[in-house]
C-alpha cells in the first residue's frame, strides 16, 4: 500500500474509502491500521456524526461535497452518507421516505465520483450480536472508554435484529458495479485487518494499473451487484436562439418606472423566502457584452446584501480542477433562507470546456445529466432554480466590443479571450442550443433574456425572479 501510494499521485487517482457497519465493531482501530502505512501528507480522516445546525441548512450531501479528496489524495471516513440514511432512520432522524430517496441519491452521488475517476472503497465491518453486546459492555464497564458509549450504540444493540435486515437492505441495494461493498467479517480483529488491507489494496492497485492503460477503472464486486438505470427528467421544449424575437425594448420613462416597482417587491419577497427558510439559486450565462453584470446589479439592488452573495465564475484554479466539476459549485451553495447569484456556472461544462477542449467528449456528453440531477436534487432540497441566458445577435455584441474597445474606463471589459470566442460564434450558437434544449426541465427550466435592449432585459428578469418566487411562496 506504501509502494501504491507513490503511484497514486502519479497518476493523480482520488481515493475514498469508506467504514460503515456496527457500533462497536472496530471502525476506528481499522483506520488506525490503514493510515499507518499512508504519507500523512496525502491522506485525510474524516469522521460523521449527525449534521450540526449549519449542515441541516444545506443539501444532505453537502457535507461529503466538502470532504472530496484532491487527485492523488486519499480521504478515510469514519461513517459516510450511510450514517445520515440508514442509522438516521432507525434513529428516527428522518422518515421513510427520506430514506428510500436518500438512498437514490446515494445511488447518483457514487455514480457521478466514480465516473469522474475517483476510486470508492466501502467496507462495511459485520460482527455477531454476541460480539457488540460483549464489546460495548467492556467499553462501558471501563473509565478510559465509557465516554465513547453514546445513546444509538446501545441502541443498535439492543434492536440488533431490526438493524440487520435494514443493513441488509441497504447493503443489497447499493451494492452497484461501480460502488460495490466490501462486507468484512470483524469477530476477529486481525484476520478483519487482513482482509480490510487486501480490499484496498487490491482495488488501489487495479486503478493504478487502468489509468497508466488509458482506462476507465472496474472495480470487482465481491457479491452480485445491483442494477442501475439513469432517472429520467422531463424536459421544456425551447425556441432556438435564431428564432428569439430580438426586438423587444422599453423607453426610459417605462423602465425607471417598472424598476422601482418590481425591486420594491422583489425585496419585500427576499424576506419572505429568509422566514420560510427557502433557498435561492439564480443562474446567469450568456453571450460575451450580452449585459449580465448590469443585469444581476438591478436584482442586487432590490435585495438585503445580508442575505446574498453573488459568485463570479472563471476559469476552474488548480485545486478546484484536481476535483469533480462540480465541487466548486457545491461549495458555493446557500443556506436557507439565502440567495446564490452565479455569474456563469456549471454549464461551462458543455460549452466552453466544451469548445475549447477542456474536458474529453465522454465528460461534456455525461455532463448534461449530471447537471439535471445536480438541479434536481437541490430542487428536492426545496431550492428555487431560476437560470437566464441572456441573449443578443451578433451585430450588437461587435458594436460592444468595439465601445468597449475604444472607451478607457470599459477597455479592461474586453480581452483577446472575447475577440477569440466571437469567431466561434456558430459553434457555440450550437452547443447552447443543445445545452437549452437537454437542460430546461420542469423544476429548473431556462429563461431567455433578449437583452438588445438591456433595459427590456432587465425588467424581464425582474419578472421572471418574482413570478418564481411567487410559486413556492403561494
Amino acid at each position: 500500500l506504501t509502494l501504491l501510494e507513490n503511484k497514486i499521485k502519479t497518476a493523480g487517482v482520488p481515493v475514498i474509502i469508506t467504514f460503515d457497519g456496527w457500533s462497536a465493531a472496530g471502525k476506528g482501530s481499522m483506520i488506525a491500521k490503514l493510515i499507518r502505512s499512508l504519507d500523512p501528507r496525502f491522506y485525510k480522516v474524516v469522521s460523521f456524526r449527525a449534521p450540526n445546525e449549519q449542515e441541516k441548512r444545506m443539501p444532505w450531501l453537502w457535507r461529503y461535497w466538502q470532504s472530496l479528496p484532491k487527485k492523488g489524495e486519499f480521504l478515510i471516513l469514519d461513517r459516510s452518507w450511510y450514517r445520515d440514511t440508514v442509522n438516521a432512520f432507525m434513529y428516527g432522524e428522518i422518515d421513510k421516505e427520506t430514506r428510500d430517496k436518500r438512498l437514490d441519491d446515494i445511488r447518483t452521488f457514487e455514480r457521478q465520483l466514480t465516473d469522474d475517476g475517483y476510486v470508492l472503497v466501502k467496507i462495511f465491518l459485520h460482527i455477531t450480536e454476541d460480539e457488540q453486546k460483549k464489546r460495548i459492555e467492556k467499553l462501558e464497564n471501563s473509565s478510559v472508554t465509557s465516554w465513547r458509549v453514546e445513546s444509538h450504540d446501545i441502541k443498535n444493540m439492543e434492536k440488533y435484529d431490526k438493524f440487520f435486515r435494514r443493513y441488509d437492505k441497504m447493503l443489497e441495494s447499493t451494492n452497484t458495479a461501480f460502488a460495490p461493498w466490501t462486507c468484512v467479517g470483524a469477530n476477529e480483529r486481525a484476520s478483519a485487518e487482513l482482509e480490510m488491507l487486501t480490499a484496498v489494496t487490491k482495488a488501489v492497485s487495479t486503478a493504478v494499473s487502468a489509468k497508466e492503460k488509458g482506462e476507465h477503472y472496474i472495480p470487482e464486486p465481491q457479491f452480485d451487484t445491483c442494477g442501475y438505470n439513469y432517472p429520467e427528467y422531463k424536459t421544456i421544449e425551447m425556441p432556438a436562439l435564431a428564432e428569439v424575437d430580438m426586438n423587444k425594448s422599453l423607453d426610459e420613462a417605462e423602465y425607471e418606472k417598472k424598476l422601482k416597482k418590481y425591486q420594491d417587491k422583489l425585496f419585500k419577497m427576499q424576506n419572505l423566502c429568509y422566514q420560510k427558510k427557502i433557498p435561492v439559486i439564480i443562474c446567469y450565462e450568456g453571450w460575451d457584452a450580452a449585459g449580465k453584470g448590469g443585469n444581476i446589479k438591478r436584482i442586487t439592488g432590490a435585495l438585503d446584501p445580508r442575505g446574498y452573495e453573488v459568485h463570479p465564475i472563471a476559469s476552474p484554479e488548480p485545486h478546484e480542477k484536481a476535483r469533480h466539476y462540480l465541487w466548486r459549485f457545491w461549495t458555493r451553495l446557500p443556506r436557507t433562507g439565502h440567495i446564490a447569484i452565479f455569474d456563469r456556472t456549471w454549464y461551462g461544462r458543455v460549452m466552453v470546456e466544451r469548445l475549447e477542449g477542456f474536458c474529453s467528449e465522454n465528460d461534456w456528453m455525461r455532463a448534461y445529466n449530471e447537471i439535471n440531477e445536480f438541479e434536481k436534487e437541490l430542487h428536492d432540497w426545496g431550492a428555487v432554480i431560476i437560470k437566464f441566458w441572456v441573449q443578443i445577435d451578433k451585430d450588437t455584441q461587435l458594436a460592444r466590443f468595439t465601445d468597449r474597445q475604444n472607451t478607457p474606463e470599459k477597455q479592461w471589459k474586453i480581452t483577446e479571450e472575447d475577440w477569440r470566442n466571437r469567431d466561434k460564434w456558430d459553434a457555440y450558437e450550437g452547443a447552447v442550443n443543445e445545452m437549452i434544449q437537454k437542460t430546461s426541465t420542469t423544476y429548473a427550466p431556462w429563461h431567455i433574456l433578449e437583452s438588445v435592449d438591456k433595459k427590456y432585459a432587465r425588467i424581464k428578469a425582474l419578472r421572471v425572479v418574482i413570478a418564481e418566487l411567487e410559486k413556492v411562496l403561494d
